[in-house]
């Protein structure tokens, strides 16, 4: 499932090529006709990410909501502009070319198919698109979502009141960690899985979850309530830098012992990013103990029973 950087780079590709622009917003596959055609030819005003879901206002004041869910994606065509650090993804540099596709979704990455040759813009929807916001320079489609929907002003402010805070989504840090962690320390919930539920703070999910708490030397298993709050609150400043690192990336980087050239290593290749994600039964790279896996939460955790106690 894309975690909370994903869905705030897919904003920030939003709002620079598409806010601002008057859409034409269509359902190639037919299952959001209704409400592509309640936002059919109107302004885009802002697209804003909350957690791992996203908000794109129109000059009506209706507001698009997505959540991708396992298996949502958005593909970007046309003229698009680099995001920081490079390209659209990691390895991709340089000025995109008509008829390039990028991915941003569980893994970023450029369509290989839409190498080479000629051909006209827009491209013809392919595969299930349930929306398609488009410009006359620029389209994104989105593919795939667990939820997609048209809410009024009022619907919008409460399905983002239900969510916990966002450490890209404020600009009060302080004060939303305050927040954080008064709403994780308050239950008898093993903090491995008040990490991943969404009212507590949002974006975290299963990657982000496991290093989290690694890097925080903390048993997943321990309640809330026995969570000291300076350590919860070091558990929060943690997510905001990594959340940061991973919006300005793309990548979910989440050792911080490499070097520079290490680092740039891990850009490409997904086995030196992590500390115990996806690393069953290798020696933890800290006490050499097996790293171990088990459900929590519907998902699996990655932890280091002897680091983590």
């Amino acid at each position: 499932m894309p975690e909370g950087h994903t869905v705030h780079r897919i904003a920030r590709q939003l709002s620079t090529d598409l806010v601002g622009r008057r859409l034409a917003v269509s359902s190639p596959q037919g299952r959001f006709a209704a409400g592509a055609g309640r936002l059919d030819g109107q302004v885009l005003v802002s697209a804003d990410a909350v957690g791992k879901q996203l908000f794109c206002t129109f000059e009506s004041g209706d507001v698009l909501r997505v959540h991708l869910g396992l298996y949502g994606a958005w593909d970007f065509y046309g003229s698009l502009t680099p995001l920081t650090e490079g390209s659209f993804a990691v390895g991709s540099m340089g000025a995109p070319r008509l008829r390039r596709a990028v991915r941003m979704g569980e893994d970023e990455r450029e369509d290989p198919a839409a190498e080479g040759g000629l051909v006209s813009f827009p491209p013809h929807p392919v595969g299930q698109v349930r929306v398609r916001l488009a410009s006359t320079e620029t389209v994104a489609d989105l593919r795939g979502p667990s939820a997609c929907e048209v809410l009024d002003p009022g619907g919008a402010a409460a399905a983002i009141e239900r969510l916990g805070p966002d450490p890209a989504s404020t600009d009060d840090l302080d004060r939303a960690g305050g927040v954080m962690v008064d709403r994780l320390t308050s239950r008898n919930v093993a903090v491995g899985q008040l990490l991943m539920d969404q009212s507590v703070v949002a974006g975290i999910g299963n990657i982000y979850r496991a290093e989290l708490l690694f890097r925080a030397r903390l048993d997943p298993h321990t309640p809330g309530r026995r969570v000291p709050r300076e350590v919860a609150r070091a558990l929060w400043d943690d997510w905001a830098v990594l959340l940061a690192d991973g919006i300005r990336t793309g990548v979910m980087i989440t050792r911080e012992d490499l070097s520079a050239a290490q680092r740039e290593s891990a850009l490409t290749d997904p086995a030196l990013r992590h500390w115990v994600y996806h690393r069953t039964g290798e020696p933890c790279l800290v006490s050499g103990d097996p790293v171990g896996v088990e459900e929590m939460a519907g998902r699996k955790l990655y932890w280091c029973p002897g680091c983590q106690v």
